[in-house]
């Protein structure tokens, strides 16, 4: 036994040894695993190379370095409105908001009012991002999510219209890699609206592998302006692109090839964006889609052997084959702001809306927010609710720190657009028949109905769930791991070898110790896990478990990595549990920085609690269920002892805390007006919302007269036979029998006739069929 463990001794002195001499190193352990890293690693195409480089890395590198900083959370930025920017929120959007009417453009129009589209332009609302000095606004991300979060929450081809030329589109593209002369000329007149624009990238035949577009353009010379010219001959077939039917200029994304060399020895150059105008000979548009009856312009665009000159090129003939990186870099931006903005919008409408509806509402004498069946799916609404607007805001202020996070949009936009359809969901259930008729009284049936839009685009969430998040996140957000794959793929081998040692055992340190602090905060419970400043009252413990759940991810993610290797990227259901994880930990950070940043109210606190405890339960799950499906069972259950040793530590939020959230939603106050603060509350006294929000407001204020009645009918007071002793008319019963006084009996009976208009559902004419009918109007 001594000779052994002399032996052990011997033989880690050696190997510190070894590790300790960088040249012993570099030759006796470097060198042979670089050489097999070399080998058995695929080549990077050129367009993985981009999608994994584009953008940045922030808070995500943070969590997946396993030591996120309490004090690095909270010094976070808090964006801001400007004054001019929040006037724009509460002015020309609160008047825009007003002009459009869900169920005149979703059913007879099919179209924005032609004075909300001249409002649009005159009022620049399509130059949100373009800067002043060439006519735009120049806002700021949170002012431009603001804004579509409120366009949102009153109709969805109202936001769509606004947020798309101010997301992923010709603007951005040409505010980052257009020649001055194409910022000169383009930029005005997309600020003033006098040009529209549309981008084309999606294929039939190339959804969400955009990549594998098949629309081409081959390099050639050709008459332009009475010239001959060089450019090329461009051949695309595109389908759901936004605002194409109605675009004065398109972007077009294809892949350029140039077999006879006129622009050099590369024959196939790579994905090219370029910017054409609509009125171009050969250019096709007009046709129109429509998406789940959302009436924003979404339509195909068709060409073929479109001759163009190489100027319209965006960035110049010398941005060619570089249009897969400016696109990557560009949706790194845009998808943290537009489809979380927009769901943000409408989770908040559907807060307001919903909450206000089960206080109103009642069945078997009793208010529908009591019974425990509506508080659980209210509480959900709520809590949702906080959560989605807490990433949107952090999000989008990484956007004005600089920042174009590629893994967080990729988290946001599936996450908030998921729970975005949860809440949605719930506010259907609750309100049952009002939400399945449709009409001009339904507030919430087309969103329901739309809910699988943004599902889809900028990313389809199965695509972005199980090959994004983690896929890219793995080797983005890691520390080493991109280091590692250049340095396998670097031209030179012998700086590779010295870039693979310093990345290569800074990631044996980095995972030892991760897996040494997962292991102390997973068996004690993340007690010596202690924020490093000042956090809120009671929310000490989230933060610990942050670091602990954060060690623990980091662990398993390097083990999965090494164990499985290339075949984790196949392994898609183990990729995408891994991404949850991360994602859990993402929006908890975010909800935590939300509760900080606004002054840590005590009436938001339930929602926080319910929030935060949610995604720690959702994160638990995702790790349960890596660890069940992991290929190595020694190896699962080894981590599982090792990161989980007493099981699972965070149940479902409870019903006393559902109750709690749930109640945020009945009650006027700051908590119910902060949760809901950008969603749009129309003046008409005529509007579905304003009706709701009135009758809420009058069902509270007879509360009292209400406990009266049910007393007054309990004690047998009212005649035998009377019949408006019944759900409808009791009042009327009471009133007669001398319950209530004539006051009362009036405001009872205004509160009754505003609960009729909440309750009722809209009919139509048998031969009602939309626009070509002679009814406009349907009996309410």
């Amino acid at each position: 036994m001594t000779i052994l463990i002399f032996l052990v001794v011997l033989i880690i002195l050696a190997a510190a040894f070894v590790l300790s001499r960088s040249d012993l190193r570099l030759r006796w352990l470097s060198s042979p695993l670089y050489q097999v890293f070399r080998r058995i690693l695929p080549r990077m195409s050129d367009t993985e190379r981009e999608a994994l480089e584009a953008g940045t890395v922030w808070w995500d590198g943070a969590l997946f370095g396993g030591r996120p900083s309490a004090r690095a959370l909270h010094a976070i930025p808090v964006p801001r409105l400007t004054e001019d920017e929040q006037a724009f929120l509460d002015h020309e959007v609160e008047t825009l908001c007003a002009m459009v009417h869900d169920w005149t453009v979703s059913r007879q129009d099919l179209d924005l009012p032609r004075d909300a589209w001249e409002y649009i332009r005159t009022h620049r609302f399509f130059g949100m991002i373009i800067p002043k000095e060439y006519g735009g606004l120049g806002f700021s991300a949170i002012a431009h999510s603001a804004v579509v979060t409120k366009l949102a929450s009153r109709n969805s081809a109202l936001s769509a219209t606004v947020m798309v030329p101010n997301s992923l589109g010709p603007a951005e593209l040409l505010l980052h890699y257009g020649t001055d002369a194409q910022k000169d000329h383009y930029l005005p007149r997309l600020a003033s609206g006098e040009d529209i624009p549309a981008f084309a990238l999606t294929s039939p035949w190339a959804g969400s592998d955009a990549a594998a577009i098949p629309d081409h353009g081959i390099v050639c010379k050709g008459s332009w302006l009475g010239e001959e010219v060089l450019g090329m001959r461009v051949t695309w077939d595109k389908r759901y692109i936004t605002l194409g039917p109605v675009c004065t200029v398109l972007g077009l994304a294809f892949r350029l090839y140039d077999p006879d060399g006129l622009l050099g020895d590369t024959p196939d150059i790579g994905i090219t964006c370029a910017l054409v105008p609509s009125d171009h000979p050969g250019v096709e548009i007009g046709r129109r889609h429509f998406p789940l009856d959302a009436m924003f312009m979404n339509g195909p665009t068709h060409g073929r052997d479109v001759f163009m000159p190489l100027d319209f090129i965006i960035g110049g003939p010398e941005r060619a084959g570089q249009g897969w990186r400016m696109l990557m870099e560009c949706l790194a931006a845009g998808r943290s702001i537009s489809l979380p903005s927009s769901y943000v919008g409408m989770a908040q409408l559907t807060a307001r809306a919903v909450g206000a509806y089960s206080v109103v509402r009642d069945q078997f004498r009793t208010r529908i927010h009591k019974f425990e069946g509506i508080i659980e799916p209210l509480a959900r609404i709520a809590a949702n609710t906080y959560l989605m607007d807490a990433a949107r805001t952090m999000t989008a202020g990484a956007v004005d720190l600089g920042e174009k996070p590629a893994v967080v949009s990729a988290i946001v936009k599936y996450h908030v657009t998921e729970r975005g359809r949860l809440v949605v969901n719930d506010g259907m259930d609750i309100i049952g028949g009002k939400g399945i008729i449709l009409g001009p009284q339904n507030f919430l049936g087309r969103a329901y109905q739309q809910i699988p839009v943004g599902i889809t685009v900028e990313g389809a969430n199965i695509l972005t769930r199980s090959l994004i998040i983690f896929g890219q996140g793995a080797i983005r957000c890691h520390p080493y791991v991109l280091a590692e794959m250049q340095a396998a793929q670097a031209d030179d081998p012998d700086q590779g070898l010295r870039d693979f040692d310093r990345a290569f055992w800074g990631h044996m340190r980095h995972t030892v110790g991760n897996a040494m602090r997962a292991k102390l905060h997973g068996w004690t419970g993340a007690i010596f896990a202690r924020p490093d400043t000042d956090v809120a009252p009671g929310m000490s413990r989230y933060y610990r478990q942050l670091t602990r759940f954060s060690a623990a991810f980091a662990t398993l993610a390097d083990v999965s990595m090494l164990m499985l290797g290339s075949s984790l990227k196949r392994r898609e259901s183990i990729s995408a549990r891994l991404g949850d994880i991360l994602s859990q930990l993402y929006l908890i950070s975010a909800t935590l920085k939300r509760y900080e940043d606004e002054g840590r109210q005590a009436a938001d606190a339930p929602l926080a609690h319910w929030a935060i405890q949610d995604a720690f339960c959702r994160a638990q799950d995702a790790f349960t269920g890596v660890l069940a499906n992991f290929p190595n069972r020694f190896m699962a259950g080894t981590l599982r002892v090792m990161l989980f040793p007493w099981g699972r530590t965070f149940p479902a939020p409870s019903d006393r805390l559902s109750a709690a959230v749930a109640d945020t939603l009945c009650q006027p106050g700051g908590a119910r007006d902060r949760l809901t603060r950008a969603a749009y509350i129309p003046a008409a006294p005529d509007e579905p919302i304003a009706v709701i929000e009135a009758a809420f407001q009058a069902t509270l204020d007879t509360q009292t007269l209400d406990t009266r009645m049910r007393e007054f009918e309990k004690a047998g007071r009212i005649p035998a036979g009377d019949p408006r002793a019944n759900v409808r008319d009791m009042a009327d019963a009471i009133h007669a029998a001398g319950g209530l006084t004539d006051d009362e009996y009036g405001r009872i009976q205004a509160r009754n006739t505003l609960r009729n208009r909440v309750i009722a559902v809209d009919d139509f004419a048998p031969d009602f069929q939309g626009p070509s009918s002679t009814e406009t109007a349907p009996r309410s």
